[in-house]
């Protein structure tokens, strides 16, 4: 019997295995490598986007010498083409977007127990507790606000459904990291009490967008006056248009669901056919030149220590992490059942 959890069958469906996007095959063909198992080239099934995982993956060619081959797709997809491929899987190490994809290789007996010396360089909270996945780089979750008509920001997302918000609260349901957090906030407080915040942020008229740039939009055009979204949106804009930013941000505080810190994470399959090249690979994705691309070009976490923070970023031991294993958030099927019950599809 099939074992999938819905989304992910359907995702599997949507997206034949020729359908893979198929690149990236590069390196030298004498490449020996310094490090690892270089005379095989790796394989590595990437659900981060290509635009931004290409340089880094030239990056680390040119540190380890390595061969490597990269498949790209969503996550979801890469995670379904491991468990499809089972034995006979093609890849030796996966980068996903979410927690939530490793959790679910994790569940499936999929992934590879990773050495300590690997683990160790990352803390507990943002690596599986059976040591199967490391988190690379991290995102949180914040309010965004219009100060001039934000006097106290809440501390809590529960207290969006306060008669105080009617109407000026931003979310974007389809969008996968609000998804994440849904599946978070499920976790942390409960099914029933996920339920019943999604049924009353609706009946307080929260406001929908595509996605967290177009929520974005509508904060500084005045049409909400907050906006829920991951931060490195937010620090991006900065980035590009500093002059027209007039939002701020509040990251919440106490271990709050709407302060979920995330993670991009990396592992090694199961069946990897080279697993010392792909463990010279992660190794590599928690140096500090990897890590310094993923803060300084996309405002993310560093997660190993040592490596110095993009600009205008908080220390990531300043975030008050929900108490939640990541691997827990693999439930994404129910999420997007409850957000459809509750009529934000």
């Amino acid at each position: 019997m099939n074992t999938l959890p819905q989304r992910f069958r359907l995702a599997l469906v949507a997206v034949p295995v020729f359908a893979l996007m198929a690149t990236a095959c590069g390196g030298d063909d004498s490449a020996s490598g310094e490090n690892g198992d270089a005379d095989e080239a790796i394989t590595i099934y990437s659900g981060r986007d290509q635009e931004l995982i290409d340089p880094l993956i030239d990056m680390m060619r040119e540190s380890t010498g390595l061969e490597i081959d990269v498949r790209y797709g969503d996550t979801a997809q890469m995670a379904n083409q491991i468990e499809t491929e089972g034995e006979d899987t093609n890849a030796d190490l996966f980068i996903g977007q979410d927690a939530g994809a490793l959790g679910f290789l994790v569940q499936e007996g999929l992934l590879a127990e990773l050495p300590s010396e690997i683990t160790d360089q990352v803390p507990a909270e943002y690596r599986a507790a059976n040591g199967e996945w490391v988190g690379i780089s991290g995102r949180s979750r914040v309010i965004a606000y219009n100060p001039e008509n934000v006097d106290d920001v809440p501390d809590s997302v529960l207290d969006l459904t306060d008669p105080e918000w009617e109407g000026r609260v931003g979310i974007a349901p389809t969008n996968a990291s609000f998804q994440a957090f849904v599946t978070g906030l499920r976790v942390i407080e409960g099914e029933e009490a996920a339920e019943q915040w999604l049924e009353d942020m609706v009946a307080n008229d929260v406001q929908t967008f595509e996605n967290n740039r177009s929520m974005l939009d509508g904060l500084e055009t005045g049409e909400i006056d907050i906006s829920l979204n991951n931060h490195y949106y937010w620090y991006e804009r900065m980035k590009e248009t500093p002059d027209e930013v007039t939002s701020e941000l509040h990251y919440l505080p106490a271990g709050d669901a709407g302060g979920l810190v995330n993670v991009a994470g990396a592992a090694i399959t199961a069946n990897a056919s080279n697993p010392e090249g792909a463990q010279t690979a992660l190794e590599y994705l928690l140096s500090d030149e990897a890590q310094g691309y993923f803060t300084n070009e996309t405002s993310e976490y560093p997660l190993a220590d040592g490596v110095e923070l993009g600009e205008g970023l908080p220390e990531v031991d300043a975030l008050e992490q929900p108490d939640i294993d990541l691997s827990d958030l693999h439930s994404l099927d129910e999420t997007v059942e409850m957000l459809r019950e509750a009529g934000l599809e």
